[in-house]
């Protein structure tokens, strides 16, 4: 609070606080340092800095104008005084003008941009120049114009012929300080020194205001001395000793005037009107925003204006003030919970500080121990390259060394040799020596006298990635995080036949980047997740499921920094039973398809296969072929097939088809070209043939106009099946999908697991 009540002029408490216009304080003897008095002949303001109002009366002028020695004496009566035209009512409605500037708002108060300062920092008016042709005044002739800017605000404020004592007295702040400085003294009363090993500790002689530590005398100079850094430390007494910033003692820092020198325990004195000083407050000017006496409204100068009583104006705004105290006080409360958190912040940051440069230390020792490790195994290829040159030097020199001696020897002989002057002697031995010469010189072949190795190193060390790469190493700045979880659009997720489609995207308002999706599935029974689509994409198709059953499946995006969290689980169940109709993609190009690949005929007298669109690998599937047309007995086939069977021969004849071939009178199966169960009963125009595939008991069953033809067809079939036929031009069938088994044929449903 004390930064409250301290003044923005001189920095101590106030002394005799006064109310400027813009509602700020400042004391008043430091008001009278900051005013600025100016001839009114020399001052020449812009016309909307002009005051308003009456002029000056004669005795003021000439006691503002007053040359001198005295003159700054002479300004201070002036600025004081209260001049009798001041406190009569005589000034009417003009009067309260004559505190102000002229605005547009009459506020009461000017705003204005000024080029001057005093010498203690405060700004004031600055001079303008006179106009031109304006004949200038002799020194002290005109009238004096004084005029006071806020130290705060910057906003300037013209004085009456009262002077200062035209601004209201604040008593209540008055008060306030009073009553601070009393415990202020109570309290340096007891004030001890923090630093003394004596007990009880000496009394403070002196309080450091940067340190904030009070000190006795030998406590200061062996702790504080006037040296060094505490050199610009600035020290003043105890708080509530003479002298002390705010204490009890000192110019005018104790006691007050008028109504406000009482203790804070006594009565004060009611304050009185500042234009009748007889009168007291007894009512609010809600207009005029100050409080009047009984004579302000007989006179009429409030006389028009909404006024309340001072009592429940008080009550009012003292709600007001507590109301928005206590907007205050939830701000503060909140401020303090931030400072918490940023004085947890702080030490967070330094462990996480700490924690870092132990990481860096660590990561950079690793990288000085692997290039450590790669130099030792560097330096050995080098060791080893050395001795292995060094060994075939010293073998080459060993080995030249030996031929030389032998050289030598034979060279010494055959001279001996020749100086021999027996010729029946030498001619014995001749032949030998000359072949064992030959020999010798023939050792000294091309290349015999080189060295075998290079004295230079044949090993160049590639640094310059590395080194680049050290240049490089440097902290990623924007540290990345894995993505959120995706949202799986239920809306658009479904299944059709024995595919499944999802879709999903990403939360809104999400800045982590996202590389890419994984898309997970199970087997349908309840089994491990497994991978199915790894990319960029959001929506998904996955296509031959099985049938009849019931699927779960979940998505996670991944990024640079890793993989995030798993979506929630989504459960897609596929169709009951089969759709599916002839593929023309896999067909034989002689296969004639129509009704919307429904019906098939061909157009060659060969036999030509078709298979369907889906295929099977478990469940119990049944679907069947009616014969549109049957002319000249042919031999049409209806079965399953791998999805590589040979489309250009009967249906059954290699061993990637299972099928049953029928004429007009008897069927036969067929697989791998091999005939079995030839049974009576065939087909002709407008026959349908079933066809029952049960994967869960691994069997293949055929029926004719809905009777079983023959025993089952083929067992221990296992694997990835697709509805298959084979005809040629003279037979044309329409294939019926999507039924239920017949009853005297259907199987029970396996639980899922």
């Amino acid at each position: 609070m004390e930064e409250e009540l301290k003044c923005p002029v001189c920095g101590s408490l106030f002394r005799e606080p006064i109310i400027l216009p813009c509602s700020h304080n400042v004391c008043l003897p430091c008001a009278r340092t900051i005013a600025v008095q100016t001839p009114e002949t020399e001052q020449h303001l812009p016309p909307l800095l002009h005051p308003r109002g009456p002029a000056p009366t004669a005795a003021a002028a000439a006691t503002a104008a007053a040359p001198g020695p005295g003159a700054a004496a002479g300004s201070a009566a002036c600025l004081d005084s209260e001049c009798a035209a001041g406190g009569g009512g005589g000034g009417g409605g003009d009067h309260a003008d004559k505190l102000s500037l002229h605005s547009e708002t009459d506020s009461g108060y000017g705003s204005y941009t000024p080029s001057l300062k005093s010498p203690n920092g405060v700004r004031v008016l600055p001079l303008v120049p006179a106009p031109p042709g304006a004949a200038a005044a002799p020194r002290g002739a005109g009238p004096a114009s004084s005029s006071l800017t806020c130290p705060q605000c910057h906003r300037s404020a013209s004085l009456d012929q009262r002077g200062l004592r035209g601004f209201q007295r604040n008593r209540l702040l008055e008060a306030i300080v009073q009553r601070y400085q009393q415990g202020r003294a109570a309290a340096a009363a007891a004030a001890k020194c923090q630093l003394c090993d004596r007990n009880p500790p000496e009394p403070a002689a002196v309080l450091c205001e940067q340190c904030e530590v009070l000190y006795c005398a030998a406590c200061q100079l062996r702790c504080h001395p006037a040296r060094g850094p505490f050199a610009k430390h600035r020290l003043a007494p105890p708080p509530g000793q003479p002298g002390a910033p705010g204490g009890g003692g000192g110019d005018g820092g104790g006691g007050s005037s008028g109504s406000g020198g009482k203790g804070a325990g006594g009565g004060r004195k009611l304050p009185t009107c500042a234009e009748h000083d007889l009168e007291n407050y007894s009512m609010y000017c809600v207009s005029c925003r100050s409080p009047v006496c009984y004579q302000c409204l007989e006179e009429g100068k409030h006389g028009k204006h909404d006024v309340k009583a001072l009592g429940a104006m008080w009550k009012q705004h003292k709600a007001q003030l507590s109301q928005a105290l206590n907007g205050v006080s939830d701000k503060a409360k909140e401020a303090k919970e931030f400072l918490v958190q940023l004085k947890n912040l702080l030490q967070q940051i330094q462990e996480n500080g700490l924690d870092y440069e132990a990481c860096l230390v660590a990561q950079c020792d690793a990288l000085v121990d692997a290039l450590t490790r790669q130099k030792a195994k560097l330096l050995t290829k080098v060791t080893k390259e050395r001795e292995h040159k060094l060994k075939v030097v010293w073998d080459q020199i060993n080995h030249c060394t030996l031929k030389l001696r032998q050289s030598t020897g034979l060279m010494e002989y055959c001279l001996e040799v020749i100086k021999e002057n027996d010729p029946s002697g030498f001619l014995q031995i001749s032949d030998a020596l000359i072949k064992r010469v030959q020999v010798s010189q023939e050792q000294w072949v091309k290349g015999a006298l080189e060295p075998k190795v290079s004295a230079e190193f044949d090993l160049t060390l590639d640094s310059e990635p590395l080194l680049q790469s050290i240049h490089q190493l440097d902290f990623i700045q924007m540290k990345c995080r894995v993505p959120p979880v995706p949202l799986l659009q239920l809306e658009k997720c479904c299944t059709r036949n024995n595919s499944v489609t999802l879709a999903w995207r990403m939360p809104p308002l999400s800045h982590n980047p996202v590389e890419g999706y994984i898309l997970e599935l199970d087997d349908g029974d309840g089994g491990q997740f497994r991978e199915v689509y790894v990319g960029k994409e959001t929506l998904c198709t996955i296509d031959g499921l099985h049938f009849n059953s019931t699927y779960n499946a979940r998505v996670k995006a991944f990024n640079s920094s890793g993989v995030g969290p798993y979506s929630k689980t989504v459960i897609l169940q596929t169709s009951d039973v089969a759709w599916f109709t002839f593929d023309p993609s896999s067909a034989h190009r002689d296969i004639v398809l129509s009704n919307d690949n429904q019906t098939a005929t061909c157009n060659s007298y060969d036999d030509r296969v078709v298979l369907g669109t889906a295929a099977f690998s478990k469940g119990v599937h049944y679907w069947e072929l009616h014969v549109d047309r049957y002319d000249n007995h042919p031999d049409p086939a209806f079965g399953i097939a791998r999805i590589n069977v040979v489309k250009d021969m009967m249906l059954g004849k290699d061993d990637k088809a299972w099928a049953m071939y029928v004429d007009n009178n008897r069927s036969w199966f067929m697989h791998c070209n091999s005939h079995t169960n030839r049974t009576e009963g065939g087909v002709s125009k407008g026959a349908t043939v079933g066809v029952l595939l049960d994967l869960n008991k691994h069997n293949l069953t055929f029926y004719i106009n809905g009777q079983q033809q023959g025993p089952p067809a083929f067992e221990n079939v296992e694997g990835v099946f697709m509805p298959a036929l084979s005809l040629n031009r003279n037979v044309q069938v329409t294939l019926h999908t999507g039924l239920e088994v017949p009853q005297c044929v259907k199987q029970p449903k396996l639980p899922n697991n």
